[in-house]
């Protein structure tokens, strides 16, 4: 595939391929329609000859070449393939395009520090285990790094300290960043405010601009509430201090945050499907 591409990445190559595919032609002719000299028109034939789009016979003193079709339609096939998956509903791709339209949308509004204050978000998520289980995975630190992240992004840094006054450090990386050599994709510091084991928790979060400024604070108010098939997970994210640069970090939050709420229900689920299966056996 790698020599197909190459061979037909060049447009003196092209313009033989779309003359042949009208017809078998000699090099002389080829050459005359092509506009070209006859010596470069033969190099070209022979790598697209060498690449298998073309093959050739001599007929008298002349050499005819012929489109190989085969070749294309596996190209194109590969292309397809290609384009189903950039396109498949629910996909990355529909995420990154729906993060571009609140990008647009959300710069437009940033006009001036403050646009954003007061604006507000909720979140539910009805999970699958018991509010101290549930607690857990908000409150430790091996347990958030599974899920407080939106897809494609792996946690870094993590300190979250469970208590009024205590530490917050969220950094995250692309999921694929093995080494650390990409340029973080977020950081956020924070402190935890009301702590209410198993029932309430409390804190205030703010993204790092790139020289290290605060983008915004988000006041994230989480009630967790029992319920016959686990616990119902209400969150409340409200906006204050937005600069102007903050326009990035806001057009995400709806898709981030919920994206890392889902992590969240699935992380539990799953945690719950091998605990039945443990105490089955």
């Amino acid at each position: 595939m790698d020599a197909l591409l190459t061979a037909l990445a060049d447009p003196a190559r092209w313009r033989l391929v779309g003359l042949l595919a009208e017809r078998p032609r000699p090099v002389g002719v080829l050459a005359q329609l092509a506009g070209a000299r006859q010596p470069q028109t033969t190099k070209h034939l022979q790598a697209l000859e060498r690449a298998g789009i073309v093959t050739s016979q001599r007929s008298g003193q002349r050499r005819i070449y012929a489109l190989r079709a085969a070749p294309l339609r596996e190209l194109a096939a590969a292309l397809t393939r290609l384009a189903d998956t950039a396109e498949e509903a629910g996909g990355s791709r529909e995420t990154y395009d729906r993060y571009g339209l609140s990008l647009h949308a959300e710069r437009l509004a940033a006009k001036e520090p403050g646009w954003a204050d007061g604006r507000s978000f909720r979140f539910h998520r009805s999970l699958t285990a018991g509010p101290q289980e549930v607690w857990r995975h908000l409150t430790e630190d091996s347990l958030l790094a599974r899920w407080w992240t939106p897809d494609d992004l792996h946690v870094s840094e993590l300190v979250f300290e469970a208590r009024p006054g205590g530490r917050i450090v969220h950094e995250y990386r692309d999921a694929e960043d093995a080494d650390g050599s990409d340029l973080v994709a977020g950081r956020a510091l924070g402190v935890v405010e009301d702590v209410r084991p198993g029932e309430r928790l409390t804190y205030r979060l703010s993204p790092l601009l790139a020289d290290g400024g605060l983008a915004f604070t988000a006041h994230l108010d989480l009630d967790l509430q029992p319920a016959d098939t686990g616990t119902e997970l209400d969150v409340h994210f409200r906006i204050s201090d937005s600069t102007i640069n903050s326009a990035d970090f806001i057009a995400g939050i709806e898709i981030g945050f919920g994206q890392s709420l889902d992590k969240l229900a699935a992380t539990l689920a799953a945690g719950t499907h091998t605990t039945t299966t443990r105490s089955t056996k």
